[in-house]
């Protein structure tokens, strides 16, 4: 054998045996199919029941075995990215509907519209599919939703003598306001609101205002508009913070963890926050702390929330999509999603799982979550091509400096107009 032929049997073997070792979603010398799940499960409860069903499902299919691959929230959309553009995306992907737009139109997921079975299409609601539809594909399954809520201190709610809101009677926006003074006073603030990430809190709540911001035109390309609907909420943040004094300049740059501390102490009444945040304060707050779950103010849209609902999708470079889309439907059968929600302290989007008694108790604030299920719908930016961007160079820095009263609202406007319509218009060409 010459020196060229030892050469070429050796990079030829080598070849066999790299292909051999990659890619999670490859079938195994056996014929035993391996796919990688990336998940972002983070809350101790939440990666324990994920986990456990992960080992329930390989009990069940010894030839279709799922490897559980931590991710991280903090990270995952330029994780992804790179994931995508190196070819070594995990098979199926937990994420959030708003992260979707750019990998889907970027042909980076798989359309599910044939590989999802009809008993999971059926009790998922439509508004929620909206969240995952992109064109005529969906690419994803919205399976964990969480309403922004109101976290309050009992004791001092009961002290200041003020109307405790329920879903079918809640504040307004000018009552919220009110509210907010008759609570400060004494080195207390009424309200403090956590906006390190200020961007789709204030768009999910406008919703409840008639706020909108992402306009469609005929053509199909969206522009920004900041209309009188879309400042009520962000105007009365501001008015809180600038004019009542009622609600504490320092948490704006903060996050809802960053805030329970002073909230535990009496320095705030009420913390607005998602849903979830309740096992946080269920575990940290000292003994005797009574706290009590708010709906959110409503205004001309109601109670209507934006949620950007977490997602499961299965990569468009995976082999095994079909196997990849059969573990999703195990993941969410009915009891299988109230484990979830149940982990993370959430609501299930399935109709099925939604009506189970555990999620309908008082304690903890759980009737009063899935009592604002029905009024969650699609946060504006779900299908906005750009909005990653728009988001973190145009809209979190023009809201943070409005709310700490370095602009004013003409300026705002201006900003989140001319400057946003620029960035999206390079995404609609």
């Amino acid at each position: 054998m010459t020196a060229r032929t030892r050469i070429a049997t050796l990079l030829a073997s080598l070849t066999l045996l790299l292909a051999g070792c990659s890619g999670g979603g490859d079938g195994a010398d056996d014929g035993r199919i391996t796919l990688r799940f990336q998940s972002l499960a983070w809350q101790e409860e939440s990666v324990e029941a994920t986990r456990e069903l992960v080992r329930e499902w390989n009990a069940a299919h010894p030839d279709v075995r799922v490897q559980y691959v931590q991710g991280s929230w903090d990270s995952v959309h330029d994780q992804l990215l790179t994931s995508f553009e190196g070819g070594e995306a995990p098979d199926i992907i937990h994420d959030a509907s708003d992260d979707l737009a750019d990998f889907a139109y970027g042909g980076h997921l798989a359309d599910l519209t044939d590989l999802l079975p009809e008993r999971l299409k059926s009790d998922i609601p439509r508004r929620s599919w909206e969240t995952v539809t992109f064109g005529d594909g969906i690419y994803g399954v919205p399976f964990l939703q969480e309403p922004r809520v109101l976290i309050a201190n009992v004791d001092l709610l009961k002290e200041s003598g003020v109307r405790v809101p329920t879903p079918e009677d809640p504040w307004t926006w000018a009552e919220f306001r009110q509210v907010t003074k008759r609570l400060s006073g004494d080195g207390r603030y009424g309200v403090a609101w956590p906006l390190k990430e200020p961007v789709s809190a204030t768009l999910n709540l406008s919703l409840s205002t008639g706020g909108q911001l992402f306009h469609r035109g005929a053509d199909g390309k969206v522009t920004v508009r900041f209309e009188e609907s879309d400042q009520v909420v962000p105007r009365t943040i501001r008015d809180q913070v600038d004019t009542d004094h009622s609600a504490s300049p320092t948490t704006l740059g903060s996050g809802g963890s960053d805030t329970l501390p002073g909230f535990f102490a009496g320095k705030y009444a009420m913390v607005p926050l998602g849903f979830s945040y309740r096992q946080q304060i269920e575990q940290q707050a000292p003994d005797g702390f009574d706290w009590q779950v708010l709906p959110a103010p409503a205004g001309a849209g109601g109670l209507t929330q934006g949620v950007s609902p977490q997602t499961l999708s299965v990569a468009e470079d995976s082999p095994h999509k079909k196997e990849a889309a059969a573990f999703v439907d195990f993941l969410l059968r009915p009891d299988n999603m109230v484990r979830l929600a149940l982990g993370d302290w959430m609501l299930p989007t399935g109709t099925r799982a939604l009506a189970d008694p555990a999620l309908h108790t008082p304690e903890r604030g759980w009737a009063t979550g899935t009592a604002l299920a029905g009024h969650l719908r699609p946060a504006p930016a779900q299908s906005v091509r750009g909005y990653p961007e728009w988001k973190d160079k145009v809209a979190t820095p023009a809201l943070q400096e409005y709310y700490s009263g370095a602009i004013d609202t003409d300026e705002l406007r201006e900003r989140l107009e001319e400057d946003g319509n620029l960035v999206l218009a390079r995404y609609q060409r």
